[in-house]
Protein backbone atom coordinates (compact mmCIF):
# COMPACT_ATOMS: atom_id res chain seq x y z
CA UNK A 1 0.00 0.00 0.00
CA UNK A 2 1.18 3.54 -0.80
CA UNK A 3 0.90 6.76 0.45
CA UNK A 4 -1.77 7.74 -1.44
CA UNK A 5 -4.51 6.61 0.73
CA UNK A 6 -6.29 9.08 2.67
CA UNK A 7 -7.04 9.36 6.55
CA UNK A 8 -9.39 11.06 8.67
CA UNK A 9 -8.37 11.89 11.83
CA UNK A 10 -11.24 12.28 14.54
CA UNK A 11 -11.05 14.40 17.85
CA UNK A 12 -13.77 14.53 20.27
CA UNK A 13 -14.64 18.19 22.01
CA UNK A 14 -14.63 21.66 21.86
CA UNK A 15 -12.25 22.42 18.07
CA UNK A 16 -8.70 23.13 19.54
CA UNK A 17 -9.48 22.58 23.51
CA UNK A 18 -7.62 19.86 25.75
CA UNK A 19 -4.54 18.34 26.33
CA UNK A 20 -5.44 15.01 25.25
CA UNK A 21 -6.51 16.29 22.01
CA UNK A 22 -3.58 18.56 21.29
CA UNK A 23 -1.79 14.86 21.77
CA UNK A 24 -3.88 13.88 19.09
CA UNK A 25 -3.56 17.01 16.80
CA UNK A 26 -0.11 16.31 16.94
CA UNK A 27 0.36 13.07 15.83
CA UNK A 28 -2.21 14.15 12.51
CA UNK A 29 0.79 16.74 12.19
CA UNK A 30 3.41 14.36 12.46
CA UNK A 31 1.67 12.09 9.83
CA UNK A 32 1.16 14.67 7.67
CA UNK A 33 4.57 16.17 8.10
CA UNK A 34 6.07 12.09 7.06
CA UNK A 35 3.82 12.82 3.78
CA UNK A 36 0.30 11.06 4.44
CA UNK A 37 -3.14 12.81 3.24
CA UNK A 38 -4.86 13.46 6.46
CA UNK A 39 -7.53 15.85 7.53
CA UNK A 40 -8.81 16.18 10.87
CA UNK A 41 -12.62 16.62 12.16
CA UNK A 42 -13.97 17.95 15.35
CA UNK A 43 -16.80 16.23 16.97
CA UNK A 44 -18.31 18.19 19.63
CA UNK A 45 -21.70 16.14 20.89
CA UNK A 46 -21.43 13.96 23.72
CA UNK A 47 -23.64 10.87 23.10
CA UNK A 48 -22.13 8.42 20.89
CA UNK A 49 -25.17 7.71 18.79
CA UNK A 50 -24.87 11.62 18.00
CA UNK A 51 -21.08 11.10 17.43
CA UNK A 52 -21.47 8.94 14.89
CA UNK A 53 -24.47 10.57 12.91
CA UNK A 54 -22.06 13.66 12.79
CA UNK A 55 -19.15 10.99 11.65
CA UNK A 56 -21.48 9.29 9.45
CA UNK A 57 -20.31 11.30 6.83
CA UNK A 58 -16.67 9.68 6.53
CA UNK A 59 -17.71 6.40 6.00
CA UNK A 60 -18.66 7.70 2.20
CA UNK A 61 -15.70 5.95 0.54
CA UNK A 62 -13.96 9.29 0.75
CA UNK A 63 -11.35 8.36 3.70
CA UNK A 64 -9.66 4.63 3.60
CA UNK A 65 -8.67 5.02 7.10
CA UNK A 66 -11.04 6.62 10.17
CA UNK A 67 -8.66 6.87 13.50
CA UNK A 68 -11.43 7.99 16.14
CA UNK A 69 -8.85 9.44 19.13
CA UNK A 70 -9.59 8.36 22.51
CA UNK A 71 -12.26 5.88 24.65
CA UNK A 72 -15.01 8.71 23.44
CA UNK A 73 -14.82 6.85 20.01
CA UNK A 74 -15.50 3.60 21.21
CA UNK A 75 -19.55 4.03 21.30
CA UNK A 76 -19.27 5.76 17.65
CA UNK A 77 -17.10 3.26 16.23
CA UNK A 78 -18.70 0.41 17.65
CA UNK A 79 -22.18 1.95 15.51
CA UNK A 80 -20.16 2.64 12.48
CA UNK A 81 -18.06 -0.26 11.78
CA UNK A 82 -20.87 -3.08 12.01
CA UNK A 83 -22.41 -0.76 9.41
CA UNK A 84 -19.62 -0.45 7.04
CA UNK A 85 -17.54 -3.44 7.28
CA UNK A 86 -15.47 -2.66 4.26
CA UNK A 87 -14.27 0.65 6.31
CA UNK A 88 -11.37 0.47 8.51
CA UNK A 89 -11.25 1.88 11.81
CA UNK A 90 -8.84 2.45 14.20
CA UNK A 91 -9.35 3.37 18.05
CA UNK A 92 -6.82 5.23 20.14
CA UNK A 93 -6.85 4.29 24.05
CA UNK A 94 -10.47 2.80 23.26
CA UNK A 95 -11.66 -0.98 24.04
CA UNK A 96 -14.09 -1.85 21.13
CA UNK A 97 -13.37 -5.08 18.96
CA UNK A 98 -14.29 -5.74 15.74
CA UNK A 99 -13.26 -7.28 12.15
CA UNK A 100 -12.69 -3.77 10.44
CA UNK A 101 -11.35 -2.49 13.33
CA UNK A 102 -7.68 -2.09 14.97
CA UNK A 103 -6.97 -0.78 18.38
CA UNK A 104 -3.78 1.35 19.48
CA UNK A 105 -2.86 2.54 22.66
CA UNK A 106 -0.45 4.36 25.10
CA UNK A 107 -0.39 2.37 28.34
CA UNK A 108 -2.04 5.42 30.75
CA UNK A 109 -2.53 3.00 33.15
CA UNK A 110 1.52 2.35 33.89
CA UNK A 111 2.39 6.07 34.38
CA UNK A 112 -0.99 6.33 36.32
CA UNK A 113 0.30 3.77 38.51
CA UNK A 114 3.42 5.68 39.03
CA UNK A 115 1.75 9.01 39.63
CA UNK A 116 -0.07 6.76 42.50
CA UNK A 117 3.15 5.98 44.10
CA UNK A 118 4.43 9.44 44.22
CA UNK A 119 1.31 10.61 45.52
CA UNK A 120 1.70 8.03 48.62
CA UNK A 121 4.81 9.44 49.37
CA UNK A 122 4.26 13.06 49.15
CA UNK A 123 0.49 13.41 50.53
CA UNK A 124 1.14 15.33 54.18
CA UNK A 125 -2.59 15.22 55.07
CA UNK A 126 -3.11 11.10 54.00
CA UNK A 127 -6.06 12.15 52.06
CA UNK A 128 -5.70 11.87 48.23
CA UNK A 129 -7.98 12.46 44.95
CA UNK A 130 -8.41 11.53 41.62
CA UNK A 131 -10.88 13.55 39.41
CA UNK A 132 -12.09 12.58 35.86
CA UNK A 133 -14.42 13.71 32.96
CA UNK A 134 -16.42 10.97 31.00
CA UNK A 135 -16.43 7.22 32.61
CA UNK A 136 -15.01 5.79 29.57
CA UNK A 137 -12.80 2.74 29.81
CA UNK A 138 -8.97 4.55 30.04
CA UNK A 139 -10.45 6.80 32.39
CA UNK A 140 -11.40 3.58 34.74
CA UNK A 141 -8.32 1.88 33.41
CA UNK A 142 -6.29 5.15 34.66
CA UNK A 143 -8.41 5.70 37.70
CA UNK A 144 -7.85 2.00 38.38
CA UNK A 145 -4.18 2.40 38.09
CA UNK A 146 -3.53 5.42 40.18
CA UNK A 147 -5.44 3.65 43.14
CA UNK A 148 -3.13 0.29 42.52
CA UNK A 149 -0.16 2.68 42.78
CA UNK A 150 -1.12 4.42 45.89
CA UNK A 151 -2.01 0.87 47.73
CA UNK A 152 1.00 -0.92 46.27
CA UNK A 153 3.54 1.90 48.02
CA UNK A 154 1.41 1.61 51.40
CA UNK A 155 -1.25 3.92 51.02
CA UNK A 156 -3.69 3.72 53.71
CA UNK A 157 -5.26 6.86 54.28
CA UNK A 158 -8.53 8.58 52.10
CA UNK A 159 -9.02 8.28 48.51
CA UNK A 160 -11.59 10.24 46.95
CA UNK A 161 -12.76 9.84 43.21
CA UNK A 162 -14.78 11.39 40.94
CA UNK A 163 -15.83 11.81 37.33
CA UNK A 164 -18.00 14.85 36.75
CA UNK A 165 -19.40 13.41 33.14
CA UNK A 166 -17.37 15.81 30.92
CA UNK A 167 -13.68 16.27 29.62
CA UNK A 168 -14.26 20.04 28.50
CA UNK A 169 -16.12 22.38 30.98
CA UNK A 170 -13.78 24.22 33.06
CA UNK A 171 -16.07 26.25 35.55
CA UNK A 172 -18.31 22.44 36.24
CA UNK A 173 -14.62 21.19 36.75
CA UNK A 174 -13.62 23.82 39.31
CA UNK A 175 -16.50 23.83 41.42
CA UNK A 176 -16.31 19.42 41.42
CA UNK A 177 -12.75 19.77 42.67
CA UNK A 178 -13.58 22.56 45.08
CA UNK A 179 -16.68 20.77 47.04
CA UNK A 180 -14.20 17.29 47.10
CA UNK A 181 -11.42 19.74 48.43
CA UNK A 182 -13.84 20.89 50.98
CA UNK A 183 -15.61 17.76 51.79
CA UNK A 184 -12.52 15.57 52.03
CA UNK A 185 -9.13 17.62 52.42
CA UNK A 186 -7.06 16.64 49.77
CA UNK A 187 -3.84 17.77 49.73
CA UNK A 188 -3.26 15.65 45.94
CA UNK A 189 -4.75 15.11 43.01
CA UNK A 190 -4.16 12.97 40.07
CA UNK A 191 -6.44 14.62 37.46
CA UNK A 192 -7.41 12.73 33.75
CA UNK A 193 -9.47 15.83 32.32
CA UNK A 194 -9.11 17.29 28.99
CA UNK A 195 -10.56 21.26 28.34
CA UNK A 196 -11.81 21.13 32.18
CA UNK A 197 -8.31 21.09 32.93
CA UNK A 198 -8.38 25.10 33.71
CA UNK A 199 -10.85 24.26 36.13
CA UNK A 200 -9.40 21.82 37.95
CA UNK A 201 -5.65 23.96 38.35
CA UNK A 202 -8.06 26.95 39.72
CA UNK A 203 -9.65 25.00 42.36
CA UNK A 204 -6.28 23.31 43.30
CA UNK A 205 -4.41 26.82 43.56
CA UNK A 206 -7.56 28.08 45.61
CA UNK A 207 -7.08 25.56 47.91
CA UNK A 208 -3.48 24.18 48.19
CA UNK A 209 -3.83 21.43 46.79
CA UNK A 210 -0.65 19.54 44.51
CA UNK A 211 -2.22 18.50 41.10
CA UNK A 212 -0.78 15.54 39.12
CA UNK A 213 -1.65 15.61 35.36
CA UNK A 214 -1.68 13.95 32.94
CA UNK A 215 -1.05 12.93 28.77
CA UNK A 216 1.32 15.95 28.50
CA UNK A 217 4.14 17.64 30.94
CA UNK A 218 2.32 19.77 32.85
CA UNK A 219 4.83 20.47 35.37
CA UNK A 220 6.64 22.68 32.66
CA UNK A 221 3.53 24.57 32.19
CA UNK A 222 2.79 25.03 35.46
CA UNK A 223 5.40 24.00 38.11
CA UNK A 224 3.58 25.99 40.99
CA UNK A 225 0.51 23.73 41.37
CA UNK A 226 1.74 20.28 39.82
CA UNK A 227 4.33 18.15 41.38
CA UNK A 228 4.10 15.81 38.70
CA UNK A 229 2.86 14.57 35.62
CA UNK A 230 1.69 11.38 34.17
CA UNK A 231 2.78 11.57 30.65
CA UNK A 232 1.31 9.65 27.90
CA UNK A 233 1.73 10.82 24.50
CA UNK A 234 -1.67 9.19 22.92
CA UNK A 235 -1.48 10.86 19.67
CA UNK A 236 1.97 9.07 18.61
CA UNK A 237 -0.68 5.83 17.89
CA UNK A 238 -2.34 8.09 15.67
CA UNK A 239 1.18 8.44 13.44
CA UNK A 240 1.88 4.90 14.05
CA UNK A 241 -1.35 3.61 13.10
CA UNK A 242 -1.32 5.67 9.96
CA UNK A 243 2.09 4.10 8.93
CA UNK A 244 0.96 0.32 9.41
CA UNK A 245 -1.85 1.23 7.57
CA UNK A 246 0.78 2.53 4.97
CA UNK A 247 2.39 -0.87 4.95
CA UNK A 248 -0.47 -2.92 5.09
CA UNK A 249 0.49 -3.78 8.42
CA UNK A 250 -2.34 -2.31 10.17
CA UNK A 251 -3.53 -4.94 13.24
CA UNK A 252 -7.61 -5.08 11.94
CA UNK A 253 -9.26 -7.17 14.50
CA UNK A 254 -5.90 -6.92 16.62
CA UNK A 255 -4.17 -4.25 19.32
CA UNK A 256 -0.87 -2.70 19.30
CA UNK A 257 0.45 -1.10 22.69
CA UNK A 258 3.44 1.01 23.52
CA UNK A 259 4.55 1.62 27.47
CA UNK A 260 6.98 2.66 29.42
CA UNK A 261 9.52 0.49 27.44
CA UNK A 262 9.69 3.98 25.32
CA UNK A 263 9.91 6.23 27.94
CA UNK A 264 9.43 9.21 24.85
CA UNK A 265 5.96 7.96 25.19
CA UNK A 266 4.86 6.74 28.62
CA UNK A 267 6.95 8.08 32.35
CA UNK A 268 6.76 10.03 35.29
CA UNK A 269 8.38 13.76 34.90
CA UNK A 270 8.47 15.38 38.14
CA UNK A 271 8.20 18.94 39.86
CA UNK A 272 12.04 19.91 41.25
CA UNK A 273 10.09 19.73 44.83
CA UNK A 274 10.00 16.17 44.14
CA UNK A 275 12.22 14.61 47.28
CA UNK A 276 14.71 12.34 45.75
CA UNK A 277 13.54 9.45 48.11
CA UNK A 278 10.13 9.69 46.44
CA UNK A 279 11.55 9.31 43.00
CA UNK A 280 13.45 6.27 43.97
CA UNK A 281 10.66 4.92 44.72
CA UNK A 282 8.74 5.42 41.76
CA UNK A 283 11.80 3.95 39.72
CA UNK A 284 11.85 0.50 41.45
CA UNK A 285 8.07 0.21 40.88
CA UNK A 286 9.26 1.06 37.18
CA UNK A 287 11.12 -1.15 37.26
CA UNK A 288 8.88 -3.99 38.53
CA UNK A 289 6.75 -3.26 35.83
CA UNK A 290 9.03 -3.66 32.79
CA UNK A 291 9.97 -6.62 34.04
CA UNK A 292 6.17 -7.70 34.16
CA UNK A 293 6.19 -7.89 37.94
CA UNK A 294 3.65 -5.77 38.28
CA UNK A 295 -0.39 -5.66 36.52
CA UNK A 296 -1.30 -2.54 36.25
CA UNK A 297 -4.69 -3.21 35.18
CA UNK A 298 -6.38 -4.72 38.17
CA UNK A 299 -10.10 -2.96 38.44
CA UNK A 300 -10.85 -0.92 40.96
CA UNK A 301 -13.50 -1.63 43.15
CA UNK A 302 -13.71 1.04 45.76
CA UNK A 303 -16.44 4.30 46.36
CA UNK A 304 -16.99 7.31 44.89
CA UNK A 305 -17.10 10.86 45.40
CA UNK A 306 -20.38 11.88 45.18
CA UNK A 307 -21.29 14.87 42.81
CA UNK A 308 -21.59 18.42 44.46
CA UNK A 309 -25.15 20.21 44.23
CA UNK A 310 -24.36 22.73 41.51
CA UNK A 311 -26.78 24.73 38.82
CA UNK A 312 -26.13 22.66 35.56
CA UNK A 313 -28.76 21.55 33.40
CA UNK A 314 -28.11 18.13 31.35
CA UNK A 315 -27.03 20.01 28.34
CA UNK A 316 -24.47 22.01 30.12
CA UNK A 317 -22.63 18.16 31.88
CA UNK A 318 -24.21 14.72 31.96
CA UNK A 319 -22.72 13.80 35.43
CA UNK A 320 -22.12 9.80 36.33
CA UNK A 321 -20.84 8.76 39.81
Amino acid sequence: MTASFRTAVVLFGPKGQGSFNESGLRGASQARAAGFDVDVHWIAPLSAQERAHDMLHLCDKTYDLIVAHGGQGDGPVALLAAQYPGQAFVVTQGSHQAANVARYEVLQEQSAFLAGVLAAHTTQTGAVGHFSGEKVPPGLRGRAAFANGLHAAGFAGHFATQFCGHQHRPDWARQCVSDMAQQTQIDTLFAMIDGGRPGVTAACRQHGIQQIGNVLDWVERDSQVFIASAICDSGAAIHAAIKDFAQSSLPLGGYRAFGLESPELVRLVYSPRVPSSAKAAVDGFAARILRGEIDTLQPYDGPEHPLPEVNATHDEVTPTS
